[in-house]
């Protein structure tokens, strides 16, 4: 039986963030994967206006959330305004009910509306975040991450993050193989390191954008060998403390963990389309250990590098 997904739609919303849940949800993208059966509803079912100029009228209520396996609330028309009771009656009943509720962006203000963030860090788009700890003092609102996984209740940050947790969504529930297939056919990363932090409007100069890129560009030339942070801040011309703070701007993340994804990366298609030694892969990517490549791949792809080549050559 297919996983049923209820994605609310509402008047006055932007297409971007419930198109990406129909992308998701609705086309299924694997060969020979069940996918998911997807419902778009909102509360009345009359046309809705949408950002753009159009008009889409849903065919179901929110009679829909009952009996979804996962409900997206992918935003609210108004973070100022109080949320509907009946949209907080029926989110609260789908997450009695078992569903796992999800927000995009804004929908975070439904979900804390219903009280599910209670107690809980979320996140939102970070031109929210202070917002949504002023209107929500019990949620712990933490706004430089694209997303927070508490199992049953997920909140990404803005747009296009939701994206990023949609396929995490898809990862969850059928493993890293058939996410990166979807992220391939979509040509977006299957996983992006870093937060929104890197998006938030602070001042950098073009110079230390050039000078941070110059680094990342040498780093990304000799991932196999071994790469210190002053290694890197040479490169920029900054001493290490100007640069961690530079590479903070820029990518969100710190270089270390920025090499560590890079290197990730790097190893998947040696996975993919060779037969080459985990051991070989590690060392090819840089990492000192096969110990270590495989606490960090697994970290960042939720499945070992043996799991996960076996995997893909199965679905291939």
């Amino acid at each position: 039986m297919s996983h049923r997904v209820a994605v609310l739609a509402f008047d006055g919303m932007a297409p971007f963030e419930l198109g990406c849940v129909v992308e998701i949800f609705s086309v299924a993208r694997p060969d020979g994967v069940e996918w998911y059966d997807l419902t778009v509803c909102a509360e009345t079912i009359t046309p809705l206006k949408v950002v753009g100029g159009f008009t889409m009228t849903p065919s179901h209520g929110l009679d829909a959330f009952k009996g979804a396996g996962t409900v997206v609330i992918p935003g609210v028309r108004d973070v100022r305004q109080e949320v509907s009771p009946a949209l907080v009656e029926a989110t609260r009943a789908a997450h009695r009910s078992g569903a796992r509720v999800v927000s995009i962006c804004s929908g975070a203000f439904a979900l804390a509306a219903a009280g599910l963030l209670d107690g809980r860090e979320a996140t939102t788009h970070w031109r929210y975040a202070p917002l949504l700890k002023t209107r929500f003092p019990a949620v712990t609102v933490t706004p430089d991450v694209l997303y927070v996984d508490h199992g049953d209740v997920l909140t990404s940050a803005g747009s296009a993050a939701g994206l990023d947790l949609l396929l995490h969504l898809v990862r969850t529930d059928h493993g890293p193989t058939v996410a990166n297939a979807v992220a391939r056919r979509l040509v977006v990363a299957p996983h992006r390191e870093g937060g929104q932090a890197q998006f938030i409007e602070t001042p950098v100069t073009p110079t230390e954008e050039d000078a941070v890129g110059r680094a990342m560009e040498w780093t990304l030339a000799r991932l196999a060998a071994p790469v210190t942070v002053g290694e890197m801040a040479r490169q920029a011309d900054m001493s290490e403390r100007s640069f961690l703070r530079h590479f903070a701007r820029k990518s969100g993340t710190s270089p270390l963990k920025w090499l560590i994804a890079q290197r990730v990366a790097a190893s998947l298609p040696l996975l993919e389309g060779t037969t080459t030694p985990v051991e070989e892969v590690a060392a090819a990517c840089g990492f000192d250990s096969p110990v270590t490549f495989r606490h960090h791949f697994t970290r960042a792809m939720r499945t070992s590098p043996s799991a996960y080549r076996r995997a893909f050559q199965a679905g291939a």
